[in-house]
Order: C-alpha cells, then structure tokens, then sequence
C-alpha cells in the first residue's frame, strides 16, 4: 500500500490518479484529510479544500427570487443605474457613500431602520428601487434591519473574495446593503437573514405608496 511520503513524491498527475483510486474505495474521508503528518504539502491541500468547500455552499444559496450570485467571473450585465464615483458623491452623503460604495459597516444598534416596524416598503437610498417589503422584516437581535426576504429581482447575491460570505447588493445600482446568512434557525419562511446597513435603505409608508 502506498504511504503519503510516496504520495507526496510522485508528479501530480499520478499523484491525482492514485487519489482518485484511493477515495473510490472508501468515501468516509477525502484522501487530504487521511493523509498522516503536518508538512507544508498537507497543510496546503487542506487549506485549497476549505476555500473550495466555501464557495460552494455560498454559491448554493442563489435562489431563484433574487438575482444569481456571482464569484466574480465572467462577463456581467451593465446595471440599470449606471453613475460615476463622482457622481454618487454628488448625491450621497459621505456615509452613505462609504456604505453603499465603499461596501462599508454602520456600527450595530445605530441604525435608523434597526427597530422600526411600521408597514411600508424599504427602497434603495442609492437610486430609490424597491428592495424589501416591511412584513418581510423580523427582530433578529443582532443590531442591523433583518429581512427574509427581498422582492423578486430587487436583490443581487455577491460572493466575497474568500467565498466566506455572501454579499448582497441593490440589483439596479449595486449599491451595497449587507450580507446574507442561512440556517441560524430564526423561524422564518426562508431560513435566510438579509442583514442590512439602514443607511443603505430608505423607507415609504404603506399610506404614501
């Protein structure tokens, strides 16, 4: 039987080879992870292993109400609402210009929309399109407005560089809003909270709509 010291010696090619064999015959453990010893070449696996396994799960949470998630590659589709640096400065304060733009954090519990549950619909603050419905918004206890929710198209799912965590962007302008997180068991329809910056969000009573 091979050891992992001649595992490790072979040219990559084989050495993939002889993985593959190896993991058909027993799918308890992937073949990195039953290799004995600490060296760098182990280590190396196991880390390339953990990236890859999170950009899977982050990509796996695209569903099909909100725009899909990107990692980043390919060509994407312009934005419906297309501006210059210099022109979101112009409109924006310098807050909401380091949040939305900037992808920047407001600290907890100082937010605006954090606490308030009046009935209406949260829009974009960076070009006004409609994101989240207020029956949607649920008191998650971790000091930013949490949604289940966004409407149909109105939110677009970013993976980050690390594959991490996934961002969650206005779909029309790209400004940034928060992340999104699953399977912390609030009990809601989706399992999903949209953790959002309230200076990223503007609000509109259900009388004015």
């Amino acid at each position: 039987m091979a050891t992992a010291t001649s595992l490790l010696s072979v040219p990559p090619s084989a050495s993939s080879l002889l993985a593959r064999k190896r993991l058909s015959k027993n799918h308890s453990l992937p073949v990195a992870l039953r290799l004995p010893g600490h060296g760098a070449a182990a280590g190396r696996v196991n880390t390339v292993r953990t990236v890859l396994l999170g950009v899977v799960v982050a990509s796996s949470w695209a569903r099909p109400g909100s725009a899909q998630a990107s990692g980043g590659g390919g060509e994407e589709a312009p934005m419906a609402v297309a501006k210059s640096e210099e022109e979101w400065r112009a409109i924006l304060s310098p807050e909401q210009f380091r949040i939305l733009r900037m992808k920047g954090t407001e600290y907890p519990g100082t937010g605006q929309y954090n606490k308030h549950y009046e009935e209406g619909v949260y829009g974009c603050a960076g070009c006004g399109t409609p994101l989240y419905k207020s029956t949607t918004k649920f008191n998650s206890g971790c000091g930013w407005p949490a949604f289940f929710d966004g409407l149909p198209g109105a939110i677009k799912r970013n993976i980050d560089a690390d594959g991490r965590r996934v961002e969650i962007v206005c779909a029309a302008c790209g400004g940034h809003l928060g992340h999104v997180f699953k399977g912390e068991g609030f009990p809601t329809p989706t399992d999903e909270r949209h953790c959002v910056n309230s200076v990223s969000l503007t609000f509109t009573p259900a009388a004015d709509a």
